[in-house]
């Protein structure tokens, strides 16, 4: 199966002129290959940097992300290499890192799991049956928090907290569907398009927020 899995990401690479193109079936490869501003199928902490501030985070919590996310995921997709100080995360195998305390929205392959997403607006959703409050956004993440857990509670909040800065309406609701078709056909690069639709008065704002 490792084979198999070396294999498949060489075609990856070959097919596509030397640059690694994502998995289509894999939603976390996709998310993760935003940040790996050159292309390589490798991400190290100044590219995450970059991927933070392209989308409007502030450059301290852009500093903060890249080392504590590329620090906590370099190993988990590395493993059986050496250790690197760089903290490199190879994107082909970013389904091994997947964290505790989550929604269960992606399974172990990194692909969408429809049933968890509409389970959590069952079970969330008080306000409004198609929409989540930032409220009910942050009872869902408090709900899914695994005892002492303290490095999968931070990632699953800065996943949720980006995706609702990013994509709430002018309500500050974020909708089922919008909330669907990010996680679903995930991009960072859909958000980073529909943050820049924003007006620059309200883009402005909701960088200075992050």
């Amino acid at each position: 199966m490792g084979s198999s899995s070396l294999s498949e990401n060489c075609k990856q690479q070959d097919n596509n002129g030397g640059k690694f193109v994502p998995n289509k079936e894999d939603v976390l490869q996709r998310h993760v290959a935003f940040f790996d501003r050159n292309h390589d199928g490798i991400v190290y902490p100044w590219e995450t940097f970059q991927g933070f501030r392209a989308i409007g985070c502030g450059i301290m919590l852009s500093t903060v992300s890249a080392f504590l996310i590329n620090a906590a995921l370099s190993r988990k997709t590395r493993q059986g290499k050496f250790p690197s100080l760089l903290f490199p995360v190879e994107v082909k195998n970013i389904h091994k890192a997947k964290h505790g305390s989550d929604s269960g929205v992606y399974d172990t392959e990194g692909r969408f799991v429809p049933s968890k997403f509409e389970e959590i607006f069952e079970k969330h959703a008080h306000t409004h049956p198609n929409a989540l409050t930032s409220d009910e956004l942050m009872g869902m993440l408090k709900a899914n928090r695994d005892p002492k857990d303290y490095a999968g509670w931070f990632a699953a909040y800065t996943e949720w907290k980006i995706l609702y800065v990013l994509c709430k309406d002018k309500n500050g609701l974020l909708l089922v569907c919008c909330t669907r078709i990010q996680l679903e056909l995930f991009t960072m690069e859909a958000c980073l398009n529909a943050w820049r639709r924003k007006t620059p008065a309200e883009t402005k704002r909701k960088s200075n927020s992050l």
